[in-house]
């Protein structure tokens, strides 16, 4: 039976101070039930605070983001290696707003899944259609363009990553979709997986609060969240978790 995670995506958000609240808070009061992981991607700058914060606790840590290239003259950008020299878990590849605002294709999401596996990292890679695309019946087509397209690239490996569908007309908008809605989708990638669709956590993400995670998380196939700005709330994000 696949273990239950939550993953806190803090976007483009912290500071030293609220940071430190924020993750002494967490480390003191998750308990760490028994099939269920938590984990924070933090802003790169952070990532030495949230390794002397949780390291030695149940908490997982990682990054938004993450260089399809090696060490290398690529100014701004960062390799995977230097991911893992911070303790990294996980990193976050392919979320909608690298794809919309720094026009990050499919082929270049599924290179930065495979760089963050050769450096021992788990890549949560996301995917999700617009609300134009759903509304042109587009969502199918949308979602396994962009699984395939990692699928090509990892192959059997792909056992070893976490997806996550966030719908993007629900990121930060309020909106969320159904139960039902989500599932579906869900449904339609562990089947798209294959063979090692049931080793695959897949993850829903946008809008997600405690008041509708139960819902969500009780679905056959939603196996947690990655959660946005509620996970800068230490009581709303463990609660999350522990829906």
């Amino acid at each position: 039976m696949r273990d239950k995670l939550v993953v806190g995506n803090w976007k483009m958000h912290g500071g030293l101070a609220q940071n430190d609240a924020l993750l002494g808070e967490l480390r003191a009061k998750w308990q760490a039930p028994k099939g269920r992981k938590l984990a924070v991607c933090v802003p790169f700058p952070y990532l030495w605070q949230a390794q002397a914060a949780l390291s030695g606790s149940a908490i997982a840590w990682g990054a938004q983001n993450v260089s399809e290239h090696a060490p290398g003259a690529f100014t701004g950008e960062v390799a995977a290696t230097m991911l893992a020299e911070f303790g990294c878990t996980y990193v976050i590849v392919g979320h909608s707003e690298r794809r919309t605002l720094h026009k990050e294709t499919d082929s270049a999401v599924a290179s930065k899944a495979a760089a963050a596996m050769a450096a021992g990292l788990v890549p949560v890679v996301c995917i999700g259609e617009t609300l134009a695309e759903r509304e042109a019946g587009s969502t199918k087509a949308v979602v396994l363009r962009q699984l395939d397209a990692v699928l090509l690239r990892l192959g059997d490996r792909i056992g070893e990553t976490v997806l996550a569908y966030e719908p993007v007309w629900a990121i930060g908008t309020g909106r969320n979709a159904a139960p039902e809605q989500a599932q579906e989708v869900h449904g339609l990638l562990r089947r798209r997986l294959g063979t090692v669709g049931s080793e695959v956590a897949l993850l829903y993400g946008g809008s997600v609060k405690p008041s509708n995670a139960e819902g969500l998380f009780q679905m056959p196939d939603i196996d947690g969240g990655l959660i946005g700005g509620a996970s800068l709330k230490a009581d709303e994000f463990l609660a999350i978790a522990s829906a």
